[in-house]
């Protein structure tokens, strides 16, 4: 059998690894080199899923397991799921996106390295490739940690004038979560080896573990703290904006639309089904904090001045609603929430790749009060950018209208105030979008930007892929929907959770 999960990872390593050794003086043969590794790894990404049997009843397909420190239990261990697949395939994608769109990001008058740039950007996709396919979970916490290295130098070496404070932020935070887990991680261990007679690390085997209460409820605390940092929720976000603004748009196309991800999959790859009573426990809070996330997020974008931290706290208001669709336990939210982390993903792509294209006009500045008429000098640009817009409104015949359309009707399913309270937060959505377009691309033309050029062959090129996928994905879902719904139903099963039932009453309905 094909090791198909290894290739895909180590295929991106060893091209990082290539790509650092050249010489530095052909920083051009670096990114022609990283694009196309980045391109091939997409190849072969295709490939795979093409042989994904969405009809199978394995929890797992291309599982390939090796010991790895057997004395502990640890294994290498790789396998996914309709979900560990989708988020695989959205890194795949937006990677040579974001090279493309980056090739002029970084040059050798920056003070940074060409070559490390794009190096970084392969050996980051990489470490994610493995995060979403571990199966053994103290390899899924390695790659967890591992694959903050490359984040912390891509914005701390190649980002904006506060980098050095927002990636040394952005690290404190990620591995204060990372101790959490850890911690949970060593409790978990010792807690399977009560219970089987010898610890382990593997993923089915603790599924479906019996622990007392108390037990779960503390070690659900330690992952779920991890994710909410990750991913990020209310109020653990303020690392966000930080970051956001600090880093390349690439970065943060990179760090938001996929990196973070890592959260709301760890949620609901490890939270949910090893942590099954404890998740319903806290649920009421989780979903406090979603509801609190999509309000403060909206609310904070709108009175933003800054296109790149409005982007953050846009992104932190969409978490929120992934957050609500995978704990409110049922089946349609949580398919929604799935939709809605790859939505997303391709959503921050068009978002910061059009306003990085921007900024490269008006001398690197984000300020939207620096902007205006846009639409005036460059309409291909401001057509793209009223896209990424609409996308990130949800506007119905996206596929961010779907995943959020799914995740509210799963909502409304069990929680009728609480779907009700989260569908206000679409109207401020829809607020602070509209302003931003008003503002940058209405209007009389900004002196500055008088002359400007528009999109080049390039910057079209790279935002082509995700309009694309944005559009087709909106108006024929069924393609994403086959691969997670059969997962999606599994870890329903797994936590014993039923969709409720019809509302209507015998009597209302003429019985």
């Amino acid at each position: 059998m094909t090791p198909w999960l290894t290739i895909l990872a180590v295929v991106p390593l060893l091209g990082s690894v290539i790509v650092v050794l050249l010489p530095k003086s052909r920083p051009v043969l670096a990114k022609q080199l990283a694009l196309a590794i980045s391109l091939v790894t997409l190849v072969l990404t295709v490939l795979m899923a093409l042989q994904f049997n969405g009809a199978s009843s394995d929890p797992f397909q291309f599982v390939e397991s090796y010991p790895w420190i057997p004395a502990f239990g640890i294994s290498y261990s790789v396998g996914v799921d309709g979900i560990g697949l989708v988020l695989i395939a959205l890194a795949a994608t937006l990677v040579p996106i974001v090279v493309i769109a980056g090739w002029r990001d970084v040059d050798a008058t920056s003070g940074g390295s060409v070559k490390g740039y794009f190096a970084l950007i392969l050996a980051l996709e990489s470490m994610m490739i493995w995060v979403f396919a571990a199966t053994d979970v103290f390899m899924f916490y390695v790659f967890f940690e591992v694959m903050l290295i490359p984040v912390y130098f891509m914005i701390g070496r190649y980002g904006g004038p506060q980098r050095s404070y927002a990636a040394v932020k952005f690290l404190l935070y990620s591995l204060l979560g990372g101790l959490f887990m850890l911690a949970a991680m060593i409790g978990l261990y010792v807690v399977s080896a009560q219970m089987t007679g010898q610890g382990t690390f593997d993923y089915l085997t603790l599924v479906g573990l019996e622990m007392d209460p108390t037990t779960e409820r503390i070690l659900f605390l330690g992952f779920f703290l991890a994710f909410a940092i990750k991913a990020p929720l209310w109020p653990f976000h303020t690392w966000l904006p930080d970051a956001a603004s600090a880093a390349k748009p690439g970065t943060a196309v990179l760090l938001i639309g996929v990196l973070d991800k890592v959260g709301t999959f760890g949620m609901i790859r490890y939270c949910l089904p090893i942590f099954p009573a404890a998740s319903e426990f806290y649920a009421p809070v989780v979903i406090g904090m979603a509801l609190v996330g999509i309000f403060y997020g909206a609310y904070v974008a709108l009175n933003q001045n800054d296109m790149k931290r409005l982007f953050a706290y846009s992104s932190m208001s969409h978490f929120g609603f992934i957050a609500l669709g995978i704990f409110v336990f049922t089946t349609v939210a949580q398919s929604g929430s799935m939709v809605y982390m790859v939505a997303h993903g391709l959503s921050t792509a068009a978002l910061f790749l059009t306003a990085g294209f921007l900024m490269q006009r008006a001398n690197g500045s984000s300020l939207i009060f620096d902007f205006g008429g846009v639409n005036k000098a460059a309409p291909v640009l401001a057509g793209f950018f009223m896209f990424a817009a609409l996308s990130s409104l949800a506007l119905p015949g996206l596929v961010s209208f779907v995943g959020e359309f799914m995740v509210l009707l799963g909502t409304f399913q069990r929680y009728l105030f609480v779907g009700g309270v989260a569908t206000l937060g679409i109207v401020i959505t829809a607020a602070y979008v509209l302003r931003l377009y008003q503002k940058t691309m209405t209007g009389p033309l900004a002196v500055k930007l008088v002359g400007m050029p528009d999109l080049g062959a390039r910057e079209v090129i790279a935002l082509m892929p995700v309009v694309v996928l944005t559009l087709v994905l909106g108006l024929f879902p069924a393609p994403i929907l086959n691969v997670i719904n059969p997962a999606v139903d599994r870890v329903m099963t797994t936590i014993a959770a039923k969709d409720p039932g019809p509302t209507v009453s015998s009597e209302g309905s003429g019985r």
